[in-house]
């Protein structure tokens, strides 16, 4: 069994003529600290709202503990424990 409690594999996000994300792989580890840096633009928001399930990927898949983290899964979140305030907002 893994001990990744965050997978994102293979992740590509749009918005337009705009290429935010593309191919992005990160295996977050349980236990360890980690971060999330780069300059204006490089699409760290829009990563974490993908992790969050707030913005659909338009390819690759992000998974938590296991569990797939498909948009609007609010219930399936909390039941982790992985919720922000941004869960609130509109996407």
């Amino acid at each position: 069994m893994s001990s990744a409690v965050l997978k994102v594999a293979g992740v590509s996000k749009r918005f337009g003529g705009l290429q935010a994300l593309s191919d992005v792989g990160i295996t977050i580890e349980a236990g360890q600290v980690y971060g999330l840096i780069g300059p204006n633009g490089a699409g760290k928001t829009t990563t974490i709202r993908m992790c969050l399930g707030l913005t659909a990927p338009d390819a690759g898949q992000i998974t938590a503990f296991g569990l797939d983290m498909p948009r609007d899964a609010l219930a399936i979140k909390a039941q982790l424990g992985v919720v922000s305030q941004m869960d609130t907002l509109d996407p």
